[in-house]
């Protein structure tokens, strides 16, 4: 697409020359895939097919906990490692029971699982010493996975800015556009330009093979739910950009084989909200209200880009263009409920240390990401001799590729999780079914078996009339008349079930039935249902749900955007009462939506300095000053008021809401002309 012709909004950077992408994407191949010999230099490997780009201090942490988890993974299955000879100290913490509980290196066992699947995994922070902070952590063992680990690239974005986002989104945000907008030539950073290939210019095109992009960030500070979603929408817009670009390079011009072709990606934030519960919780927080922007700009994106009837004229490609939204869907875990899984240990919810909620937050996530990547993972991102080492037939597999994600995921996501010990003797009546569906939608918990943490990500209700709604589900065996009201579960428009067994258990088709009639029932209205199995990955049989669109009616979801309207665009006269709570609620439920009633509660702008304990007027000048001088053409300029968000982003949020509160299929009747 011409540059003449992009929206005012995007001045994202794209490298223009295929060949000088392609030369940066080999060596970034290099960098991962170093050549064991000369003779092995001309063989080109492929990039793996899932990449986590972890933004900020929470998300960059996240993301090197996986990467050291698949590493540690690696190294241990490879080399069988004998870890049973080594003696597991009392107080190792449980996100290491979990590890080592997968990992069984046993050389008798008959079920040896493993996660060998190794995502490029890209760190950036606006903090100049993110290398520092992770090269010379206590961690045991760090430094000799940094060197060893090759797919772990660290972005350092310093020379741009090195002081942080200083807890303001917005201000996180415009640094990621002067980051992202500026020509990658023109960086000292050689790297940069590399990355920015990889990540941005060349997804989807042949040689770069990653189909899956996991965004990881904090949605309550202000580098990672600032910088995330402009990334996002980069990649976005350079994807489609290629997309709408008809012409046909010259024949001698370019490698066929290395052009950009249709090939679907699949894009997802996974979002840590904060807490917002709780007797000592003050819900008017800084870190509320950055989470409430972020998920406002986020489903207002989505409402314009899927749902929206108003445009003018679908057909016009930079209609489009202007209409981008960061990711394909945005999974939500709440950070707030990881106290119950300590509660459920028999502690006071009180007296959680906040570093210990951290940690199991960090662990819930890494299992999921875990699951999603091996129910997605080609052969290619396997070890070559992992399928032949673990006897597993690969037929057998069925797998979602970023495809089935694409279209089968959008909008906000939650997350429901569980597991269960198997016996190595393939007998499946030992598993049962109806109580493993029903750990995985609990309150957060500890499986004393596994030391897995179980449980849905973000809570649909109130805790209190949560956890008595599941026990009249288990009292009343199973009956999904007692939950499926909820509108978490009423207004799901799509799930996806991902089932791993080890590799000698057979699920047998009464189970995966059983399953599947739990689904049916709980999500009565859901359009779209997609299964994967994945085979030998697990020393358990595990399930993950993925419930798509209905966490946005959450009470978390929804608590966190009003507090974040409330602050910064309410008018002066509603700012402290809960007038305009209940006026969303209403526009919510209310047959019909009148958009001017928006307008009386709410300014045109958002007021940035209605979070920070500063003179907004004085920063602002600062940071448009650091545009001009790195980006010196200046008709690229973009202002800080040019990125706030707007009135119209409140009712396209507000549509989206009202759009998955009347959710509803009809039921297929069996017709006959006899």
């Amino acid at each position: 697409m011409s540059r003449d012709i992009l929206p005012i909004e995007h001045f994202f950077y794209t490298e223009p020359s295929l060949e000088k992408i392609l030369e940066n994407l080999d060596v970034i191949r290099h960098q991962i895939h170093p050549a064991i010999s000369e003779d092995s230099s001309h063989f080109e490997q492929s990039f793996p097919s899932v990449c986590l780009v972890g933004l900020g201090r929470c998300g960059s942490n996240i993301a090197l906990e996986v990467a050291t988890l698949v590493y540690n993974a690696r190294t241990s299955y490879l080399n069988e490692v004998e870890y049973h000879e080594k003696q597991v100290l009392e107080n190792e913490h449980k996100p290491m029971r979990w590890i080592r509980k997968h990992l069984p290196m046993d050389k008798k066992s008959s079920t040896t699982p493993v996660f060998l699947i190794e995502p490029i995994v890209l760190l950036g922070d606006l903090d100049k010493d993110i290398e520092g902070r992770i090269r010379f952590s206590n961690q045991e063992g760090r430094a000799r996975f940094l060197d060893a680990y090759r797919k772990l690239q660290i972005m350092d974005l310093s020379e741009v800015h090195a002081g942080g986002a200083g807890n303001a989104p917005i201000l996180g945000q415009y640094l990621a556009k002067i980051i992202l907008n500026k020509d990658t030539s023109s960086f000292k950073n050689e790297k940069w330009s590399q990355l920015h290939s990889y990540l941005v210019d060349s997804c989807g095109i042949k040689a770069n093979q990653s189909r899956l992009y996991f965004y990881i960030f904090s949605a309550g500070g202000g580098t990672g739910s600032g910088m995330a979603s402009e990334f996002g929408l980069a990649q976005q817009f350079s994807y489609l950009s290629k997309t709408f670009d008809y012409r046909v390079e010259e024949k001698n011009a370019v490698d066929k084989r290395h052009s950009f072709v249709f090939e679907p990606i699949f894009t997802s934030g996974i979002c840590i909200l904060p807490n917002i519960s709780g007797r000592n919780i003050d819900i008017s927080e800084a870190l509320h209200i950055n989470a409430g922007r972020l998920l406002t700009k986020y489903v207002s994106e989505e409402w314009d880009f899927s749902y929206n009837e108003e445009r003018d004229n679908d057909q016009v490609p930079e209609n489009v263009m202007q209409r981008i939204r960061p990711w394909n869907s945005m999974m939500l875990i709440s950070n707030d409920i990881m106290r119950y899984a300590e509660e459920e240990n028999g502690n006071e919810i009180d007296d959680i240390d906040v570093n210990t909620m951290e940690k199991y937050a960090n662990q819930y996530i890494s299992q999921q990401i875990f699951n999603i990547l091996t129910a997605q993972a080609v052969t290619t991102d396997y070890d070559e001799d992992y399928f032949r080492r673990a006897g597993i037939d690969i037929s057998e597999t069925i797998r979602l590729d970023a495809n089935d994600l694409f279209m089968s995921l959008a909008g906000p996501v939650a997350v429901a999780y569980a597991e269960s010990v198997v016996r190595n003797n393939g007998l499946n009546n030992e598993v049962d079914i109806d109580d493993l569906f029903c750990r995985s939608i609990e309150l957060p918990h500890f499986n004393d078996d596994t030391s897995a943490i179980e449980g849905i990500s973000v809570l649909p209700v109130e805790s209190e009339r949560y956890r008595q709604a599941i026990m009249d589900y288990r009292k009343s065996e199973y009956d999904a008349n007692t939950l499926n009201h909820l509108h978490f579960f009423k207004n799901c428009s799509s799930v996806v079930s991902i089932i791993s067994v080890p590799r000698d258990f057979k699920l047998s088709f009464t189970a995966m039935n059983r399953l599947k009639v739990h689904l049916n029932r709980l999500f009565p209205n859901t359009t779209l249902k997609r299964y994967a199995l994945v085979i030998g990955a697990s020393a358990n049989l595990s399930l993950t749900t993925l419930v798509a669109k209905s966490p946005c009616l959450s009470d978390d979801f929804l608590t966190l955007m009003v507090a974040y309207m409330k602050r910064c665009f309410a008018r002066d006269e509603y700012r402290y009462t809960d007038e305009i709570d209940n006026a969303v609620i209403g526009f919510i439920q209310g047959e019909e939506f009148d958009e001017e009633m928006v307008d009386k509660y709410f300014t045109e702008y958002e007021n940035p300095a209605k979070i920070l304990d500063t003179n907004w007027y004085a920063i602002k000048p600062m940071y448009e000053k650091k545009y001009r001088e790195l980006i010196e053409d200046g008709e690229r300029f973009v202002s800080i008021n040019d990125i706030r968000l707007d009135i119209k982003n409140v009712k396209n949020a507000i549509k989206y809401l009202r759009e998955i509160y009347r959710h509803r299929i009809s039921k297929t009747n069996i017709l006959s002309l006899n």
